[in-house]
């Protein structure tokens, strides 16, 4: 037995009817693996990692401020606090301070004042140049 190719017309096909090829030669597969996929997927697993890192960094360092936030408020109004007192110790002292709290504590009156006038720079210069009119 012959196998014979059937001839279903006398025309030649032209150079531009296309033939359909269904031998399987060329096709895509999922089980094969390319050269690069190992290296690339270890290089995106430490992009992830490294990006997981960097999001743990910032909310630890986010929550390491508020609560150093707070700690500064505190501390803050313990000074503030701190300082109203001296403020009000410092204003029931003067109040307290009088000529005579000046002789208990061993100060005296000046009695004779002499006052020493010396004229600056801008007080000889505004006098150089107007002699005639002084």
């Amino acid at each position: 037995m012959s196998h014979t190719a059937l001839k279903i017309s006398r025309h030649v096909p032209s150079v531009f009817q296309g033939s359909l090829d269904f031998s399987g030669g060329r096709s895509f597969s999922l089980s094969i693996e390319h050269p690069l996929e190992p290296m690339i997927f270890r290089g995106l697993f430490g992009c992830l990692a490294f990006l997981l890192c960097l999001y743990l960094y910032f909310v630890t360092a986010s929550v390491l401020n508020v609560i150093a936030r707070e700690d500064a408020g505190a501390k803050t109004a313990v000074l503030q606090n701190s300082i109203s007192q001296k403020e009000q110790s410092y204003f029931a002292l003067i109040q307290d301070l009088r000529p005579q709290t000046g002789v208990s504590l061993g100060l005296s009156p000046v009695q004779s004042t002499s006052y020493v006038y010396r004229p600056g720079l801008t007080a000889a210069a505004a006098t150089i140049g107007h002699n005639d009119e002084i």
